[in-house]
């Protein structure tokens, strides 16, 4: 049989990497597999203004790699790979991870949110030309552009106000009201007195057109009349999903959106089995409380493995 890991934790984003630090810190040999970008979320956010400690705010890849490099100087390993399910045997955990079997005694599920899509013809065929999910990776290819952002809470009117750095316009269309905070919307007044966004409320996004595969634009209906807007790209920010796809076959219990189910250990249905941060149903999705629940759980790995 393979060696058995002691901790291996899903994801490598703000909650998994605070997990990290207090599990090494107790000598838990600690594994992470991540699949995409270290840092989660956080690291392809512009600006964290809310995280605790930083009052002029952190830009979000800098505390991303700040929590990267405190893990690892206690000696947590970050490897890359897609876990594909978690089965329980036991006194331990197997992960298949690119086809090979992992094991663990203890696994802690971090994976974090996606973003959600508005599911519009145009959108998934534009992905990365011309339809985009990060204001951040990909606002400066809109320099003088013009754009559509479609969304109406935090994350889209944050967005939509750093995209105005580049952007010659943007038409930001909500499907219903906004639900930004007080001080963004605050921000949001700002930029639309200066001409820089204009707002479309009670406005769904019904297509994102192209021309020789070129996006060009949006058409829209507002207040029950359909209409159109020329723009050079879509930025869409409509919420997060739980990565959990992998769980489906699990005994984990999931709930109704496909948050994991926890007890007050954040431990999961199955036994040995903890999930944190925005995965976790019940989170908060911001970064401060998902850095608090890593820590959490890393102090129940140790009582659960000391048992």
């Amino acid at each position: 049989m393979s060696d058995i890991n002691p901790l291996v934790i899903v994801g490598a984003g703000p909650s998994a990497l605070a997990a990290a630090v207090y599990t090494c810190r107790e000598d838990i040999d600690t594994t992470l597999y991540e699949k995409g970008v270290i840092g989660g979320l956080a690291a392809i956010t512009d600006q964290v203004d809310n995280y605790p400690g930083f009052a002029e705010g952190i830009e979000g890849l800098k505390l991303a790699e700040q929590l990267q490099a405190q893990a690892e100087r206690f000696g947590a390993k970050i490897e890359f790979g897609d876990v594909q399910s978690i089965t329980d045997a036991g006194d331990h955990k197997i992960l298949k991870i690119d086809g090979n079997d992992v094991l663990a005694k203890v696994v802690l599920i971090a994976t974090g949110s996606d973003y959600k899509k508005i599911g519009v013809p145009g959108e998934a065929e534009y992905f990365g030309r011309g339809v985009h999910y990060c204001a951040t990776c990909d606002g400066p290819f809109y320099r003088d552009k013009k754009l559509v952002v479609v969304g109406g809470g935090n994350s889209a009117i944050q967005e939509a106000l750093y995209l105005t750095r580049f952007t010659s316009h943007i038409d930001l269309l909500v499907r219903s009201t906004i639900k930004a905070s007080e001080v963004l919307q605050h921000d949001l007044d700002k930029a639309v007195s200066d001409g820089k966004i204009t707002v479309h409320l009670n406005t769904t996004t019904d297509e994102i057109v192209a021309t020789d595969n070129v996006v060009n634009k949006v058409l829209a209906t507002k207040d029950g009349e359909k209409t159109e807007i020329e723009t050079d790209g879509v930025f869409v920010f409509v919420g997060l999903l739980p990565n959990t796809q992998f769980l489906a076959d699990s005994k984990i219990e999931l709930d109704e959106q496909g948050f994991i189910k926890t007890d007050g250990k954040l431990q999961t249905t199955m036994p040995g089995v903890f999930a944190s941060g925005d995965v976790r149903s019940g989170a908060t999705m911001q970064i401060a409380s998902a850095v608090g629940e890593g820590a959490t759980a890393a102090l129940n790995i140790r009582e659960y493995l000391e048992k």
